[in-house]
């Protein structure tokens, strides 16, 4: 699924990057439809990946064959048992609002967070890593939303976000006040990428105003911020957020011992299965009062769904799975070990590409854009990808590719060893990857290259740039520059130095015989 989707990413980058709305006109599918065809997500159908062609100004047949390699692929790869339901637990991934149904255990938070934003134009929820916001705003909040705008019987906008390295730049002209427009709901979740992805203060000063101007009277827009508590105090760096926080906030705390069993046994129940009381009491004595532990609870239970017995969840399985402390890690050298030398080394590279190192703050995950990833020179990346998607330790969509959640890199050692391993050398690469992007803005402007000691901290750091599998294209072509540069300056120098010699000889020649010539006329 993921060849072909990157295949029909290639097809469109090919036409020149259509907008789906455009793409929808000529393909006879809905914008969502071709958007989710090449996410590779799950297999799309024949009409729709035709469709797709079509629209890019292919031939639709000619898709066909690789339709069918994909489906014959896909056959082979045994996801459930036949008639069985989908898995009730979301693993480290958290839940979207598709999930509503199987997301229990957050009444209360739910209730409450319905409370604010009605109440409230701008709203923020904050908690720790692994207390589950993010499923909370989807899976709790987003259906209750789309709810509210079917009664209200009027046009109405939902946009759910992340901000990125440039928000103000990204959404800007979506959160602009325009005359005409409807009332809209804006959802930011991780905020915290205003801090770990934007290095730019005055970019990120705008999105914060941009994000404001919802409390202004004349506003139709409600906003609802997300942000991990870590990060939460550098909220109030700017003066408006600082007034903000104190109105409307909620802090997502650790389930309760009763939230917890429903967390467990409600979505089991839900698909017409059940647990053992035994699991449950284990499970609540491992995870109560851990507010960072829903991810590695979700993963646990999900791998003990996958070695149930009948319908029921056993403890035994659970234990077999590694229980809430070691599923992760497991999971995770499980597909590791199957990976050859060369794909070992490709998701390494990868996955520490997905990370972005903590200045005084734990490590965060990373999203890697598309075209970044497209444009990675390593032809075992696609492969790998898929590989670590399938094992759900990523997510993939149309987007990029991201850490299923910051749980793995706490939970898993050998990614935490080449955290720890390659700390400088993950702040240096993000340095140079800033530098290579404002390279490429700036049409490669020879001024905007590395020199001197920058240079050679880069060098040293990213030993045979040509070859090194841990630099994209743009990141390559950049030092390249920057190593090329420096060799014509020293070419160059040699140059003015050869003429200065030359020059100082020369001038030691007619000195000497002006002086023969002045002594021998005063003679």
């Amino acid at each position: 699924m993921q060849r072909l989707a990157h295949e029909l990413r290639t097809l469109r980058r090919a036409a020149g990057s259509p907008s789906y709305r455009t793409m929808a006109e000529a393909g006879g599918f809905s914008a969502t439809t071709l958007s989710q065809a090449a996410a590779g997500v799950r297999l799309p159908s024949l009409a729709v990946v035709q469709g797709y062609a079509r629209a890019c100004g292919a031939d639709p047949r000619e898709w066909e064959p690789c339709w069918r390699a994909a489906e014959a692929e896909a056959a082979k790869t045994p996801v459930r048992e036949a008639g069985q339901k989908r898995a009730p637990y979301r693993g480290l991934a958290r839940f979207e609002p598709g999930d509503h149904e199987l997301f229990f255990g957050r009444d209360r938070a739910v209730e409450e967070l319905k409370r604010l934003v009605r109440d409230h134009r701008f709203t923020v929820v904050s908690g720790a890593s692994g207390s589950g916001k993010s499923s909370l705003l989807r899976a709790g909040l987003i259906p209750y939303l789309r709810e509210e705008m079917g009664k209200r019987g009027r046009p109405a906008i939902l946009r759910v976000l992340t901000p990125g390295p440039r928000p103000a730049t990204t959404y800007g002209h979506l959160l602009a006040p325009a005359d005409g427009r409807p009332e809209s709901w804006v959802v930011v979740d991780q905020f915290e990428e205003v801090f770990t992805l934007c290095q730019d203060r005055e970019e990120r000063s705008r999105f914060i105003d941009q994000l404001l101007a919802a409390r202004e009277p004349e506003s139709r827009r409600r906003v609802l911020v997300v942000v991990r508590a870590d990060f939460y105090a550098r909220c109030a760096e700017h003066r408006g957020m600082a007034d903000a926080l104190p109105d409307a906030g909620l802090l997502v705390g650790p389930m309760t011992a009763d939230e917890l069993r429903e967390a467990v046994v409600g979505p089991a129940r839900a698909v017409g299965l059940l647990v053992e009381r035994e699991l449950t009491a284990r499970i609540v004595e491992e995870v109560l009062d851990q507010p960072g532990g829903l991810p590695t609870l979700s993963h646990a239970l999900l791998e003990t769904w996958r070695r149930r017995k009948g319908r029921m969840l056993t403890l035994g399985a659970y234990e077999a799975a590694g229980g809430v402390r070691g599923a992760v890690a497991a999971s995770a050298e499980e597909v590791y070990g199957q990976l050859s030398a060369t794909q070992a080394r490709t998701a390494r590279h990868l996955l520490l590409r997905l990370i972005e190192p903590g200045q005084g703050t734990p490590d965060t995950r990373r999203p890697l854009p598309r075209d970044e990833l497209d444009e990675w020179a390593d032809p075992g990346v696609p492969s790998v990808t898929e590989q670590l998607a399938r094992a759900r330790l990523l997510t993939v969509d149309e987007e990029g590719v991201q850490l299923a959640h910051e749980a793995l890199i706490t939970c898993w050692p050998r990614l935490h060893g080449w955290i720890e391993e390659d700390r400088e050398r993950l702040r240096q690469r993000r340095s140079l990857a800033e530098a290579a992007r404002t390279w490429t803005e700036h049409d490669r402007d020879p001024g905007a290259l590395y020199r001197g000691t920058r240079l050679t901290r880069a060098e040293e750091l990213f030993p045979d740039c040509e070859r090194n599998g841990a630099l994209n294209a743009a990141e390559r072509g950049f030092l390249l520059a920057a190593l090329e540069g420096r060799e014509a300056e020293h070419r160059a120098a040699a140059r003015t130095a050869r003429r200065s010699r030359i020059l100082i000889t020369a001038l030691s020649a007619v000195l000497a015989v002006a002086l023969i010539a002045g002594v021998a006329a005063w003679q």
